[in-house]
């Protein structure tokens, strides 16, 4: 009878705390969140390790993302019987080729285009909100009139008073502008360096880090290293090959054109491609308001310009470079990054989404591991299959 009573209490027990996925989940929860806690704690105790990565951060993260973009084509040299070290040293000199290049003729016409451009601004400001009184005066609008005059003023304003503080603060916070340019120098110097030695022995980095890995936790351990290695590698190349062929396509369409300013707004289109969704979005502006100023048969070159590109880059670069690797729904990547940037300023914007796919590859291999030696899922998993 004692048996049977033990029995019993030990069945209720387990179905309403053990074998409840609920209950476990919020366990779960719990200890991470005591966890963080303990961290916020203690956190004066890692802050040479943050001052340490924050100064490496940078070189590490420069080499890293040429590593993914050159590392295929070493490999594919090296296939051919070139030496790796004689594969790295070819293409180094052709980067080196590419900067003097950048720097004696492509430079200087963005450093020209950019000061006409500021320099003119006023006058360009001027003719817009020219443009809009005028609009503002059609009979269609004039029962609305002061409703969206006032919010015109408003937003025009906000904008015009932005480039003035913009200009006037240019030579403030020089503590900052020091930090930046130090940053800057300790990437070009160093981040070259890490990148010869990563192309050099980036194969056998996955074999030393296992050495250090316990035995019977390398292979899952390696398994979660091998899948954020290619979703990260394949976002980046792709990434990096999409925002080269969206400057090169912005540039020759501005050009066509005869558009203003068209070199630099089209490297400013390749780089802010970098950001997904949203990139080519904010790159037109500045197109569309030489667009307004210019004339409207420009504004509707520029608007044609902007839709080919789109369609070009849509149907074709974007599926044929970057395809589906990631997996991640465009509205999960809006919101990534939209926190990212709001916590890592631009930094964030531009690595948010691999990051993204970082972590959810991590979660993904831990909740597998959790369904298999939980024993939760079992009757979940037979009813599906």
């Amino acid at each position: 009878m004692e048996e049977k009573e033990k029995k019993t209490n030990h069945s209720w027990f387990w179905k309403l705390f053990l074998n409840n996925q609920v209950v476990t989940g919020l366990v779960i929860v719990l200890l991470i969140l005591l966890i963080i806690l303990i961290f916020t704690k203690v956190s004066h105790l890692f802050t040479p390790v943050i001052q340490f990565v924050g100064i490496i951060g940078s070189p590490v993260i420069f080499a890293g993302i040429l590593f993914y973009l050159l590392n295929p084509l070493v490999d594919k040299l090296e296939k051919k019987g070139i030496s790796r070290v004689w594969s790295i040293s070819v293409i180094f000199i052709a980067i080196i080729a590419l900067i003097v290049w950048g720097i004696v003729i492509l430079v200087p016409e963005i450093q020209r285009q950019t000061a006409s451009f500021l320099a003119n601004w006023p006058s360009y400001w001027q003719t817009i909100q020219g443009k809009w009184d005028e609009l503002l005066n059609l009979r269609f609008l004039e029962e609305y009139a002061s409703q969206i005059e006032q919010v015109s003023t408003n937003f025009m304003d906000s904008i015009g008073s932005m480039f003035e503080n913009f200009s006037k603060n240019a030579f403030r916070g020089i503590g900052n502008v020091i930090g930046a340019v130090t940053t800057i120098f300790l990437t070009v110097a160093t981040g070259p360096i890490i990148l010869f030695y990563l192309l050099k022995d980036g194969k056998s980095l996955g074999s030393y880090v296992e050495k250090f890995l316990p035995v019977k936790v390398r292979k899952p351990i390696m398994e979660v290293f091998a899948d954020i290695n290619t979703q990260v590698s394949q976002y980046i190349r792709g990434q990096l090959t999409v925002a080269l062929i969206v400057a090169l396509m912005f540039m020759i369409g501005f050009k066509a054109i005869n558009l203003e300013f068209g070199v630099t707004l089209g490297v400013l289109a390749g780089f802010l491609n970098l950001i997904p969704y949203l990139g080519s979005f904010l790159a037109m502006i500045p197109a569309i308001i030489l667009g307004i100023v210019t004339s409207p048969f420009m504004l509707v070159k520029v608007l044609i310009v902007f839709s080919l590109e789109q369609f070009i880059e849509g149907r074709f670069v974007s599926p044929l470079v970057l395809g589906s690797q990631l997996k991640v729904h465009p509205v999960t990547i809006i919101f990534v990054l939209l926190t990212a940037g709001n916590l890592f300023g631009i930094v964030g914007v531009i690595l948010g989404v691999p990051g993204y796919a970082t972590i959810k590859v991590i979660v993904t291999h831990i909740f597998d591991w959790y369904k298999e030696h939980s024993g939760l899922y079992e009757e979940e998993s037979q009813e599906i299959e």
